[in-house]
């Protein structure tokens, strides 16, 4: 059973039994100035690209932009919390940095199911990060879904 949660996007489990090819689901966040301190500090990554607007004004980028994974992490919220949900395990993500997301940038990730293997329990997915129109990220995941056999 869904539910929803504050962000008002379904959230719990869609066990591999459940899964089919095609099927997708997605979060939509706001990267703030806060996000992207708080990054910082978990990450322990300080890179003035992201903290200081006079240094990252002179890089390729022309001012501050967010992690990239902390835009990444967005795929596994999406994982973790919808497609499959509660009880996957993430046993590999590759990952490719198309556009810088900046502080104020709407970032959608949405995650499509590729292929299902029932009987290993592996799902490969599709996974997409957007910022209106562009795509800053695409990739593919590698997870064990939860089973209704095994609950």
């Amino acid at each position: 059973m869904l539910d929803q949660n504050r962000h008002n996007h379904p959230t719990g489990t869609i066990c591999i039994e459940d899964l089919s090819i095609g099927l997708s689901r997605s979060l939509s966040k706001e990267i703030t100035d806060r996000d992207i301190e708080l990054f910082a500090e978990i990450s322990t990554d300080h890179n003035p690209v992201h903290l200081d607007d006079d240094y990252a004004e002179d890089t390729i980028f022309g001012g501050r932009i967010a992690h990239g994974m902390l835009t990444a992490s967005l795929i596994s919220a999406v994982i973790g919390e919808q497609l499959p949900g509660h009880g996957t395990v993430y046993l590999g993500q590759n990952l490719r940095f198309m556009a810088p997301v900046r502080p104020g940038d709407r970032v959608t990730a949405e995650v499509t199911v590729r292929e299902i293997d029932y009987a290993k329990r592996r799902v490969s997915l599709d996974c997409r990060c957007t910022v209106g129109d562009t795509v800053v990220l695409k990739g593919d995941a590698l997870v064990l879904a939860p089973s209704a056999k095994f609950d």
